[in-house]
């Protein structure tokens, strides 16, 4: 069984069936079949279902963001712009997959040699369950529009949210299976990867569970994309406008109590401007209000579990018993539900915990540096290597961060985010391959070289 577990309350709301590993292999094979019929669409045709799904989501937007609160804590007014994000992502490859993916012609010996992208079949998407909606249709979207189905395995904490988006397709009108669910436990994963109908994998989770899926895929010879976690760095310098900075870094570090990947998790500051910045910081932390995330006055809901909770604060525990200062919380609630205070952290060098692991919460851990250099040193020196961003109104200061920042996107005076329009993934143990944009949508094709004379 899945068992969807309201992390405000820590009350189980709901037990699902998941397959057996027959039932497993059964559901992958109806997205096989519905593949040649999908394939055979024009790209019009395909929009046409994904602008049909888009209006779905944004119908029952508030359904979906209470399913998100009730499943896994995200704060209902974070939720409805998720799902309006995981509209655009499907209206966005709507009207571009076509222009993406059109004939590359290449000068060479024959009269006519071109590139063209085709699907390679039935794609597997292994999803975590921090934003339920939005991963989804990063998947998706680009893979869909670019003729292949999808197989749907989605994190075992968010079946609702796993029946909803395939219930979206069929409200839609979709064609029958292009998305399937999949509602297996974690073990169940590698019978998925290895059934012989599933023609490559896009996993988003842990850095750990990355490493498994590409071990998987790998052995069977499929190809897979992988984002994976971050220890995003924040270089704030000393002529940044540092209440805007602050607001963004606050805002960056606090959205879904702290739990994304690309979240601003290391803020390296200029030493002349330390003090002052972490009282900005402070004053905004300290407002931010813990509640029921059905409500639109809560800032920050619960975490998603309680045993995500145990972990940062091991992190947080252990990073402040070698020397580093807790300005603010650091304490488990005595409260119902799985919350964490917001935490500000200063005094932080990078043998700390705080520094070398992925923190997963509302923690705000800050670091000083004596100057630039010092800076992008500190930034780098991390085993992730997803988000960074940097604070400067120095216009060349800002271009040689952009290029010595070892991430797959960098930030210039402004938050780390994803956008359909834009690549987006990792490098080191952040992961590999790209999502959205016109990459995202060329990494699940057949990238087929033809030559006539």
């Amino acid at each position: 069984m899945l068992i969807a577990t309201n992390p405000y309350t820590g009350e189980k709301i709901a037990e699902y069936p998941s397959l057996n590993e027959t039932q497993l292999h059964e559901r992958i094979a109806l997205a096989y079949q519905a593949f040649p019929a999908w394939r055979a669409t024009t790209y019009s045709e395909r929009a046409e279902v994904l602008r049909a799904v888009a209006t779905v989501l944004r119908e029952h937007k508030s359904r979906l963001a209470d399913l998100m609160a009730d499943e896994m804590g995200k704060p209902v007014k974070e939720g409805g712009p998720e799902v309006e994000k995981a509209a655009l992502c499907a209206d966005h490859y709507a009207e571009h997959a076509a222009d993406y993916l059109a004939n590359e012609v290449l000068a060479s010996d024959a009269s006519l040699s071109y590139v063209c992208y085709q699907p390679l079949g039935t794609i597997l998407g292994i999803l975590p369950w921090n934003a339920p909606l939005w991963l989804a249709f990063r998947f998706l979207a680009p893979a869909l529009m670019a003729g292949n189905t999808c197989v749907l395995k989605h994190d075992p904490h968010v079946p609702g949210c796993a029946a909803a988006i395939v219930e979206a397709f069929a409200m839609a009108g979709a064609p029958h299976n292009i998305a399937v669910n999949l509602p297996v436990t974690t073990p169940s994963v590698a019978a998925a990867i290895r059934d012989p109908h599933i023609a490559a994998v896009s996993f988003t989770g842990s850095s750990a569970g990355g490493s498994k899926v590409a071990a998987l895929a790998a052995a069977e010879l499929k190809p897979s994309v992988l984002e994976l976690g971050g220890s995003d760095p924040c270089i704030v310098l000393a002529d940044a406008d540092l209440e805007r900075a602050a607001d963004v870094v606050t805002l960056s570090r606090i959205i879904n109590a702290g739990q994304s990947c690309i979240a601003a998790k290391r803020v390296i500051v200029e030493q002349s401007i330390h003090d002052d910045f972490v009282q900005l910081l402070k004053t905004r932390l300290e407002k931010l209000k813990l509640g029921d995330p059905r409500s639109f006055d809560s800032d920050i809901g619960p975490l998603a579990r309680d045993d995500l909770r145990r972990n940062l604060h091991r992190q947080v525990s252990e990073t402040i018993a070698v020397g580093a200062q807790c300005l603010l919380g650091g304490e488990i609630p005595a409260t119902p539900g799985f919350f964490y205070p917001a935490t500000l952290l200063t005094g932080v060098t990078p043998e700390m915990a705080a520094f070398r692991e992925e923190t997963f919460g509302p923690v705000m851990t800050v670091i000083a540096a004596d100057d630039f250099g010092a800076a992008i040193g500190l930034a780098n020196d991390t085993d992730y290597g997803l988000g960074a961003s940097i604070w400067t109104e120095n216009d060349e200061l800002a271009q040689r961060a952009a290029k010595l920042l070892n991430a797959g996107q960098v930030a210039v005076n402004g938050i780390v985010k994803t956008d359909p329009r834009l690549p987006s993934g990792g490098i080191k143990r952040s992961g590999y391959g790209r999502e959205l944009g016109p990459h995202g949508i060329k990494e699940f094709v057949n990238a087929k070289q033809v030559w006539i004379k």
